[in-house]
């Protein structure tokens, strides 16, 4: 069976990795367009990039729980493929093997020159730090203003999709919210959020908790109904 899952930033949560944004709208203290802008990045690029260093070496720290791993075990016996919205690498980590970052990867930079040019950075990324055609390198994340250039590679995944999970997200934010939309009318669709901003229906089930609980239930929903 073919399983799409989208990921936000509450799967991410539980594993102690701080959502960027505060409930005060704030990003760490700042407002969204000094440090995920081209922009602000122009404007003031050593906020930048020890905002992104300070993203970076926290992930370093934490690790992937219960329902990154139980995403992963899903290999065992379907075709998954993860659709996430976070730039951190924790899917990977507990063993997915096929994950599309629609917003870049907190742990890959590349060259201000040339875009195609990404290169793996675990370490601090500062200002003097080239590519090899001597041009600045900066984080590998889409911000905002930019495209988000896997948008319709996530869209057709979806729209393959015999079941489609969904978790830790808001599903408010676009065009990434857009995506359940391409799921085909037969698929079957799940919903684990603490927060659901949708409810239950003919195609839906919703599970109003956290992922590291709500995902083995929607898993085990999901192969009840096979």
């Amino acid at each position: 069976m073919k399983i799409a899952v989208l990921t936000g930033a509450g799967i991410s949560a539980e594993s102690g990795l701080k959502t960027f944004r505060d409930s005060n709208g704030l990003w760490e203290g700042h407002d969204v367009m000094s440090v995920a802008s081209p922009e602000g990045f122009k404007r003031n690029p050593e906020l930048v990039l020890d905002f992104y260093n300070q993203r970076r070496r926290q992930l370093l720290e934490v690790t992937p729980n219960a329902a990154h791993k139980a995403l992963a075990a899903l290999e065992a016996e379907h075709d998954v493929t993860i659709v996430t919205q976070n730039v951190d690498d924790l899917h990977e980590r507990a063993g997915s093997s096929n994950v599309l970052h629609l917003h870049g990867e907190l742990l890959k930079v590349r060259s201000t020159f040339d875009e195609q040019l990404v290169l793996d950075w675990k370490t601090d990324l500062n200002l003097g730090d080239f590519c090899e055609h001597n041009h600045q390198l900066r984080p590998h994340i889409v911000w905002f203003g930019e495209a988000v250039p896997l948008i319709e590679v996530a869209a057709e995944i979806v729209a393959a999709a015999d079941a489609v999970l969904i978790i830790g997200t808001s599903m408010q934010v676009y065009p990434a919210a857009g995506l359940i939309q391409y799921a085909r009318p037969d698929a079957r669709c799940f919903f684990v959020d603490p927060n659901p901003s949708i409810n239950s229906n003919a195609q839906l089930t919703v599970f109003s908790e956290n992922a590291t609980t709500g995902v083995p239930k929607a898993i085990e929903a999901l192969e009840n109904n096979i």
